[in-house]
Order: structure tokens, then C-alpha cells, then sequence
């Protein structure tokens, strides 16, 4: 038996990573802002395969700082797989030998697809803010260029999480005909104040930092200082008072009693400096200024008037589920979702899923997650 984790029962393997561009310069997409903007390129893997009549195709959509790599190993000897992999795979919740699962990395991010770190042809260097505002309505645009591309009339479910979420949402009120499940997991119908304040303050950490130079960082020193007090920050909002009481409580990192000085003393403490240490290596801080912003402009009664108005024509069958300790993205803004969908007449199932986890419990709540998933999707088979 391989000792390789991509060889073992229930992984996808080893996958690729796909790059899908159109466009140019003077034919690209129009942006929810105006901006007429291309060329465009998007990452996205695939697994699974595509039946006959392409009705088992599912889309999934990443949270916020994710990326197109949501399970198996892109190299054979790759220790951490996907980061939904324990939820895509054979005999998994999203059963590759019975779906064809698509995951994309959003414009605006750094992971593949068009960001402020790709080369602007007009220059020839790096976009960096000189790249437009996008939202998640023209993540979600692009999305359909790629779900057109590979000859998919109607999406047999769209499913994410968080900043996920909010994409299957848009998707279903963008595209109303063209998706048959919606599975919208701790998320909201509009940013909150409170969340867009937090927002605003990681904004601040990068752009104060000295290194950010205006966002003309690349090749330079980069903003690593600012970008990892605003991962700190956001990460706080990922966890809840009780998780953080049980993981960490009021311990010392690696002492019995203090020292009296400014160092992290603190397991919490320590953990953050871990959790922004390593996010810095793998994220660009560009990215999080045009994703972040992107989040609080994510309104959906905005353009219609109330949440229900924007979901009049929507066809999807729809799940919403929450959980008990989420703070950032409450059970009762997953309620305001289920209630507007109740009032324009759609079917809509709700689970709240008890769970000490706060926020990031759609990554770890694995084994309930699956459950209602399956059932779900069973059922409307």
C-alpha cells in the first residue's frame, strides 16, 4: 500500500490547475462599476467527470482568502491536502464518482486569476491598485464565463461558505435559471456594519503600513506587517468567545508565569502570531484590500429594493444552514435569508447547527455538514 496521502482511499489524487482567460484590453467584461475590464484569467480545477447530459455539475465557491484548490494534492509528496478535502472526494459529501465538481479562484485574488499582482499588458508590470473594484457580482459574472466555457447549460447545485455564501446567493439572483440547488452556508444577504467595520481597520493595518507604498510593493519589501495584523484581526472573528476559552484559555505559551514585558506571552497570543506569520507567505495584501471591499459592498437588497424583491425569480431549491456561535455571520442573518425566501414563495430548507466553533465551523463541522448536505441533495435528485 502507497504511503503517498494523495494515493489513499477517498482522495482525488493529484490534480491540475486550469487557467481560462478572454478578453483584451479593449473587449473585456463590463464590472458592476462601469469599468470595461480584460483581459480576465481564472484558475479552477475539476474532478470527477462530466455526464452525458451535464446535469451533475456542481460549482464550488471559496471563502475568502480560499483559493481553486479545494481537495486532493498538487504534487505527489504534498502533505496538506485541499482545503474542503475532507468534504470533496469518492464517497465523500460532494462524490466525485458521481459529480463533477468545479472550484475557481476569484478575480481580485492572488491564487491564479486576475488580481493586482497579475501584469497589466497596457504597462507591462504589475496592476497593483491601478486594478478596478470588483464585486462579488462580477466575481460571480466571471464564474459564468467559465461555467459557459465548459458547456454547462444548468448547474446541478453552487455551495460555499462564508464569502462562499454570498456567491451562491448572487449566483442564483444573477442567474436565476441556471442553478437547481443553492447551498449557502454561514453567510448573509448584506454585510453588517460591525463586519464591515472590521473590514475597514485590516484595510487600514496594510495601506499605514510604510512598505505598502500606494500598493506599488512587487519586487519590493511588501506591507507583511500590516497584512498580518489585519489577519489577526479577521481571524478573531472566524472563532468564538467559548472555542477560544477551550483551546486557549488564559495560558502562557511555553511559561508557568508571566514576564512582565511586551513579548506574547499568551497561548492566544501565540497563536495569532502563527496563524499571520504563515498567512502572509501565502497571500497578497493587494488582494485582501479589493476582496475585503468587495464583501462590504455585498448587499443584495441594494439594486432591488428588499432581500425578497431579489429573490423573485430565482428557481434554485435552496439550504441555508448557520451556526449557534457564529458572531460575524449570526444565525440571524441566515434567518433574514430563509424569511425573504419563505415571503417570495421559494423553497427553502434552514438547519442551525449547534457547534462551539464560531464562524469557521463550516470547515470543521464536518460530519453534520455532510449529513444534511447528502440528505439534501438526495432528495432532490
Amino acid at each position: 500500500m502507497s504511503n503517498k496521502l494523495s494515493d489513499q482511499v477517498g482522495s482525488v489524487g493529484v490534480v491540475e490547475t486550469k487557467f481560462f482567460s478572454f478578453g483584451d484590453v479593449d473587449n473585456g467584461l463590463t464590472l458592476e462599476s462601469g469599468v470595461n475590464f480584460g483581459p480576465i484569467t481564472i484558475a479552477y480545477e475539476t474532478y470527477g467527470e462530466m455526464n452525458e447530459d451535464k446535469s451533475n455539475c456542481i460549482l464550488i465557491c471559496h471563502a475568502l482568502t480560499g483559493d481553486a484548490h479545494v481537495a486532493g494534492f498538487t504534487f505527489p509528496e504534498e502533505k496538506k491536502p485541499g482545503w474542503w478535502d475532507n468534504m470533496v472526494g469518492p464517497d465523500k459529501t460532494f462524490d466525485t464518482n458521481k459529480y463533477f465538481v468545479i472550484c475557481s479562484n476569484i478575480i481580485g485574488g492572488c491564487k491564479g486569476s486576475s488580481g493586482p499582482a497579475s501584469i497589466n499588458p497596457k504597462t507591462g508590470y504589475h496592476y497593483g491598485m491601478e486594478f478596478p473594484i470588483v464585486t462579488i457580482k462580477d466575481m460571480v459574472d466571471t464564474q459564468k464565463v467559465l461555467i459557459d466555457h465548459l458547456g454547462i447549460d444548468k448547474l446541478f447545485a453552487v455551495v460555499g461558505g462564508s464569502f462562499g455564501g454570498m456567491q451562491v446567493l448572487q449566483w442564483t439572483v444573477s442567474y436565476p435559471t441556471m442553478v437547481r440547488l443553492a447551498i449557502s452556508i454561514a453567510t448573509t444577504a448584506r454585510v453588517a456594519p460591525q463586519a464591515i467595520a472590521f473590514d475597514a481597520v485590516g484595510r487600514h493595518a496594510i495601506m499605514n503600513d510604510p512598505n505598502w507604498n500606494e500598493g506599488d510593493y512587487y519586487g519590493k519589501e511588501k506591507p507583511n506587517q500590516g497584512l498580518r495584523i489585519a489577519r489577526m484581526i479577521g481571524h478573531i472573528q472566524y472563532l468564538s468567545d467559548l472555542s477560544m476559552q477551550q483551546k486557549f484559555a488564559r495560558n502562557l505559551q511555553n511559561k508557568e508565569k508571566p514576564d512582565y514585558n511586551w513579548s506574547s506571552e499568551f497561548q492566544v497570543e501565540s497563536y495569532l502570531d502563527y496563524q499571520s506569520d504563515t498567512f502572509v507567505k501565502r497571500f497578497d495584501a493587494n488582494s485582501y484590500l479589493y476582496i475585503t471591499k468587495a464583501v462590504d459592498y455585498f448587499d443584495l437588497s441594494s439594486q432591488y429594493g428588499s432581500v425578497r424583491k431579489a429573490f423573485a425569480n430565482t428557481e434554485a431549491t435552496f439550504l441555508v444552514i448557520s451556526f449557534s456561535s457564529d458572531w460575524l455571520f449570526p444565525s440571524s442573518s441566515a434567518k433574514e435569508i430563509v424569511s425573504a425566501l419563505r415571503r417570495a414563495n421559494k423553497d427553502v430548507s434552514y438547519a442551525e447547527i449547534q457547534t462551539d466553533y464560531g464562524h469557521d465551523a463550516f470547515l470543521l463541522e464536518v460530519g453534520t455538514l455532510s449529513r444534511l448536505i447528502s440528505n439534501f441533495m438526495e432528495y432532490a435528485l
